[in-house]
């Protein structure tokens, strides 16, 4: 048997299938078979599975119980291929991809469907533009010669594996879903938010904070208004910009307090209220639509449901089923690590494989000891922070760890001057994107808040990055960010595939619940969280071998077993 297997969905549920060689050209007859999920099912020696779509094929297997161990997606692989060849944004379906070898019109690509609240991946998704199983092996063959025509070519094929690892970690994570305590998350909203009046106005403490708001300014305000707000505020005399929390802070008026409680409870109320709750948690169980790789820089994004930014006091309703736990490990300052490994910069691959706090390591060895300037100065290197303190905060992180600045530096000056900026394996910043992704909605790119996560990028629902031109600068801060932050996500990826494999081939009941960036959630049975943690430590140190080859420099964990997500962090 090849190991790698080529499989197409046919109408009435059977499937075409025929087995590849190494130049990914079919290497014996195709195969039509009556029953998908049997065709597959039956093949577990296969390798590697080759389909258009993960999104496409693999809820079906899933919904009868059928995992695979490893998928190649075209489709996903068009795009990573698009990007890296400068063609950002190009139609990606294997549709397109067909056109685009015959001279022919490219179809565009068809619209994203919005998940369906509280459910499973549909087996019943829009059908795309139809593609004979022949012209689909076709673009698979040429996609491994553009492969080879790489920069790095094993790095790219990597990536794309990776990539495709992710997608069968994502429709996994859909079929399991999250545990969720819904009786536990109407306690908290009635605690929070108080009861609910009939008719479904807003519940009692929204209402008595609206009150006290629009007492302090003598006339009826609607704090969920932010026009409203400014209008009040420019009525009493008060100038202000926006609504964001820091800018009220600085303004000494009796409606402050008042309005920053309220938003900060209408938010819970309007993103995971009682309707959030109604609508996406089904069976004690919430089933996001993961999408990886949703961003320029390959972080994921969620199509609704809000799954990548619940709130600390929400997480109280995430708990473990009885006689099992939540295995919640987080990666202990990753992209500062990832700095080391892509830069190769001596000193800082010396810091980041010992154990214990990074920051602290760079402070003893550059400034005097002071964890808070050492951090500012790596998270300004990385993010672009190089005025004023962070200019001179720079100058003693480049004395000391000249490799590493210069990295981000040459990524910066790239962006400036509108080249190619790849991470490590591959993934392409296209020429015209700027602020758009993962930074801070005003042009720049984002300091990260105290969880290490840059302002802003924790967004839900597959948001369209910004093309539109921007200066040199702001372009530059967003490809020194690119790097650094891509790189990581592209570990990641690495390390949720290998956490996967490793899970399965120790025979564990665990499953993986959640991930977000640089955390996972592994939920399992109690004797098994020993075993668990072992494992995703692991996978770190394996994906950070994978990714960057043998280098000192580690990706250690910090890991809680807990029975409510919320008692984690």
């Amino acid at each position: 048997m090849s190991e790698r297997w080529a499989v197409a969905a046919t109408d009435g549920g059977g499937a075409l299938l025929v087995p590849l060689g190494r130049d990914g050209r079919p290497a014996g007859d195709v195969r039509e078979e009556p029953d998908l999920v049997a065709a597959v099912g039956s093949r577990p020696e296969v390798g590697r599975w080759v389909w258009r779509s993960t999104a496409g094929i693999y809820p079906r297997l899933l919904a009868a119980g059928v995992r695979v161990e490893r998928c190649y997606d075209i489709e996903d692989a068009e795009s990573l291929l698009l990007g890296h060849e400068g063609r950002h944004g190009e139609p990606h379906s294997a549709a397109a991809a067909r056109a685009r070898l015959h001279g022919l019109p490219v179809p565009p690509d068809p619209p994203q469907r919005a998940a369906e609240p509280g459910s499973q991946s549909s087996l019943f998704e829009p059908q795309p533009v139809a593609v004979a199983f022949e012209d689909l092996l076709e673009v698979y063959a040429d996609q491994q010669r553009r492969h080879g025509a790489a920069e790095h070519p094993g790095r790219m094929r990597l990536l794309t594996a990776a990539e495709s690892a992710g997608m069968l970690v994502a429709a996994e994570m859909n079929r399991t879903g999250l545990p969720w305590r819904a009786d536990v998350h109407r306690a908290l909203l009635e605690e929070l938010l108080g009861e609910r009046y009939a008719g479904g106005g807003e519940p009692r403490r929204l209402a008595e904070l609206t009150d006290q708001v629009s007492a302090a300014f003598g006339r009826r305000v609607r704090p969920e208004l932010p026009a409203d707000v400014i209008k009040a505020f420019a009525q009493a005399g008060i100038k202000i910009g926006s609504t964001r929390r820091w800018e009220l802070e600085e303004v000494g008026h009796p409606a402050v307090e008042p309005l920053i409680a309220y938003k900060k409870l209408y938010r819970i109320y309007t993103a995971h209220g009682w309707g959030w709750l109604q609508d996406w948690v089904r069976g004690g169980r919430f089933r996001p639509q993961y999408l990886p790789g949703g961003t320029i820089t390959g972080r994921w994004v969620t199509h609704g449901g809000g799954a990548l930014q619940i709130p600390k006091v929400i997480r109280r309703a995430v708990i473990a089923d009885d006689g099992w736990r939540l295995v919640v490990a987080d990666a202990d300052q990753m992209e500062p690590r990832v700095l080391a490994a892509i830069s190769r910069d001596p000193g800082l691959m010396e810091v980041a494989g010992q154990p214990g706090d990074l920051y602290k390591a760079v402070s003893d060895r550059a400034f005097a000891g002071d964890r808070d300037m050492a951090k500012l100065a790596v998270l300004g290197a990385v993010y672009g922070q190089t005025s004023g303190d962070g200019l001179k905060n720079l100058a003693a992180l480049r004395r000391r760890f000249p490799r590493a600045v210069a990295y981000v530096d040459d990524a910066a000056r790239a962006g400036e001057e509108k080249r190619l900026v790849r991470t490590w394996l591959g993934r392409t910043c296209p020429p015209a994107a700027g602020s758009g992704d993962d930074g801070d909605g005003n042009g720049e790119a984002g300091i990260p808040q105290d969880d290490g996560t840059p302002v802003a990028v924790q967004r839900d629902g597959g948001f369209t990055p910004g093309y539109a031109s921007v200066n040199a600068r702001a372009r530059g801060r967003f490809t020194r960010n690119f790097v650094v932050q891509g790189s990581a996500a592209d570990w990641a990826l690495l390390m949720t595939a290998a956490l996967r494999q490793s899970l399965r081939a120790a025979g564990l009941r665990a499953e993986l619940v959640f991930f977000q960036h640089d955390e996972v959630i592994v939920h399992c049975p109690a004797e098994e969280a020993e075993a668990v943690t072992e494992a995703i430590r692991a996978a770190g140190d394996l994906a950070g071998r994978t990714a960057f080859g043998e280098t000192p420099v580690r990706f250690p964990f910090t890991t809680a077993v807990v029975e409510c997500y919320a008692d984690a962090k």
